[in-house]
């Protein structure tokens, strides 16, 4: 069965390399955008060493990479893509990646926190998970919770005029656990198109078939043709957010 479809005001993705959120949560994200949320993408690298081409430099691998990143974005309806620019291949989290997630997480003030989960090492038989996804969902999760939100941890960037932000919900990306399933059967379409931009990375070949096979996967069971999963910790109460709101609860 469907997890009842939540909406957010704003939500934003933070992942290793331009492609990840096209593979993981971009149906997700289209399905929001199209329901009215903020979106943004916060891209740790730029994919600086994935074109293994000949002659290839980091340098056009970057505007390359980033180009194709907001051509999906703009077909998934993002209001703004961000790149961080850290060594590609080489990502950790570190203190200083935090303090750079924060400033976004401040500056943007998302509802919704999705990246990805750092404790998958060993994802399958075939696949060991990239070191810098686990960096990512690492240095995602420390800037959420409690950086983001605490006044006094990086006060210096209230200076900028980015003052704390507390993250409503996080939704990680779950290879085993998830407990939260978005049907994104009418995006489908959406998230093939946005991964199709990629084109450095799909070596003539096309996604669809691959990622429909993922998603139904996922939606086995669930009465959905087509989801994405996720883990869901909710940071902030309902009943407090409405208060930061403004809202009466029923």
């Amino acid at each position: 069965m469907e997890t009842p479809f939540y909406i957010p005001e704003s939500a934003m993705a933070i992942a290793a390399h331009p492609d990840d959120i096209e593979y993981s949560c971009s149906g997700t994200l289209a399905r929001w955008a199209q329901a009215g949320t903020r979106t943004y993408y916060v891209l740790c690298t730029s994919g600086d060493v994935g074109i293994a081409t000949a002659g290839m430099t980091r340098a056009r691998a970057t505007e390359i990479r980033e180009q194709e990143s907001r051509d999906a974005a703009a077909i998934a309806g993002a209001s703004e893509v961000v790149f961080l620019r850290e060594p590609d291949g080489m990502l950790q989290a570190t203190l200083e990646l935090r303090k750079k997630l924060v400033r976004e997480i401040r500056r943007l003030r998302p509802e919704v926190v999705i990246c990805s989960d750092p404790t998958v090492v060993l994802a399958s038989s075939d696949y060991i998970n990239h070191p810098d996804h686990r960096a990512a969902g690492m240095a995602a999760l420390d800037a959420v919770f409690p950086a983001a939100g605490q006044p006094n941890l990086f006060e210096e960037l209230e200076s900028e005029g980015f003052k704390a932000h507390k993250v409503r919900k996080v939704f990680v990306n779950s290879w085993e656990h998830s407990d939260h399933f978005i049907n994104i059967s009418t995006t489908m379409d959406v998230k093939i198109a946005a991964l199709r931009s990629h084109v450095s990375q799909m070596n003539g070949n096309d996604p669809a078939d691959m990622l429909r096979q993922w998603a139904a996967e996922t939606a086995k069971g669930k009465e959905m043709q087509y989801a994405e999963g996720f883990k869901v910790i909710q940071l902030v109460s309902d009943e407090d957010w409405a208060k930061t709101k403004g809202v009466v609860l029923p």
